[in-house]
């Protein structure tokens, strides 16, 4: 039987909510969402990214795949007409010969161009990178949400308003259906919002609004928190350029990622495994265990895996390269309609 609490399960029709029904700030901008993203300190389950609609299509001309700080700093200072790298890109604080390799990468993937005069590499852009993220969203997914994943869960959302590198953070928990969600009389944040999100009808519902942070400003990333009564947090304070960066960092790689690849860490070449609509979205299920599977259960290692026959994926038959193959394109497909503009689309 299927798992309505399962984590994975709860997360994926979070996205297919948030996706379908998320209103952003400004009017007009474009929704894209992901998942497990962040930074080496932090990772967020879901996250939301309202962008900018013209942007977003002139982001599209770089290609559908992400760049990271380095490549980052070389794009959105590469100058329009030839010049000399060391003079056209402020200095990185690191090794300029780092800052040659990114150009390479940028260059191979037709994001920059190049030219060499005498010993001296001049670059030019060939398009404006484009401000295409007007705010980040960070959602935790908690399905469960019991007093012992509560007080797991306030410290994480207490760093994740001191430090602001969200526009917002908000909670996501199962809906009880009670007078008052058990989730509102827990010790949360104030500054965290919270959805209860109705997984078999694919709605939630804001029942608490969160209050904008400041991702503009510096901010402060709390180290440790003694739990004695005593002793003093430790922290350290984070500046705007930073979190800038970061911010753009990770909207690269949500435009990448999206939520639907999780494909690549299952194994739909399993026979058992197929796509199943619900009234909330699609998800992965397999007819072995009559259940939606996690990504943990579902890989090789599995006892009721049972590869593909070769006959699936030959001729044609059913579809090209089979099943498992098709769900991977349909899984693609669907991630690139939300991002418009990017070359190659079908």
């Amino acid at each position: 039987m299927d798992r309505p609490d399962s984590e994975f399960v709860f997360e994926l029709a979070v996205c297919q909510w948030a996706e379908r029904d998320w209103q952003p700030t400004h009017e007009g901008d474009a929704v894209l969402v992901a998942r497990q993203l962040g930074t080496k300190r932090r990772r967020w389950d879901s996250i939301v990214l309202e962008c900018d609609t013209t942007g977003l299509r002139r982001r599209a001309a770089f290609g559908p795949d992400a760049f990271d700080t380095d490549h980052l700093h070389v794009l959105r200072n590469a100058p329009a007409a030839w010049t000399y790298y060391r003079d056209a890109l402020p200095d990185p604080g690191y090794p300029w010969r780092y800052v040659r390799e990114s150009i390479h990468e940028l260059a191979d993937r037709d994001a920059l161009e190049t030219r060499k005069r005498g010993n001296r590499i001049e670059i030019r852009r060939k398009a404006p990178y484009p401000d295409w993220v007007n705010r980040i969203v960070a959602i935790e997914n908690k399905p469960d949400l019991d007093a012992s994943a509560a007080r797991n869960l306030v410290p994480q959302l207490e760093r994740d308003v001191a430090l602001g590198l969200a526009d917002e953070v908000w909670v996501a928990t199962a809906a009880t259906g009670d007078d008052v969600e058990p989730v509102l009389l827990t010790d949360m944040p104030a500054e965290a919002g919270v959805l209860t999100v109705d997984t078999d009808a694919g709605t939630a519902e804001r029942v608490w609004q969160p209050r904008t942070l400041s991702p503009d400003e510096p901010g402060t990333r709390i180290l440790e928190r003694p739990d004695d009564g005593a002793s003093g947090a430790r922290f350290e304070y984070v500046d705007a350029e930073w979190k800038r960066e970061k911010r753009l960092a990770i909207a690269e790689r949500g435009y990448e990622r999206g939520w639907r690849a999780y494909a690549s860490t299952m194994r739909p070449d399993c026979r058992h495994f197929r796509l199943d609509r619900a009234q909330s979205g699609v998800f992965p299920y397999c007819d072995a265990k009559t259940c939606r599977p996690t990504q943990g259960e579902c890989r090789g290692s599995c006892p009721a895996f049972e590869p593909e026959p070769p006959a699936w994926r030959s001729k044609g038959w059913p579809v090209e390269g089979g099943p498992g193959a098709a769900i991977k394109r349909l899984l693609d497909d669907r991630r690139r309609r939300q991002r418009p503009a990017l070359p190659g689309e079908r």
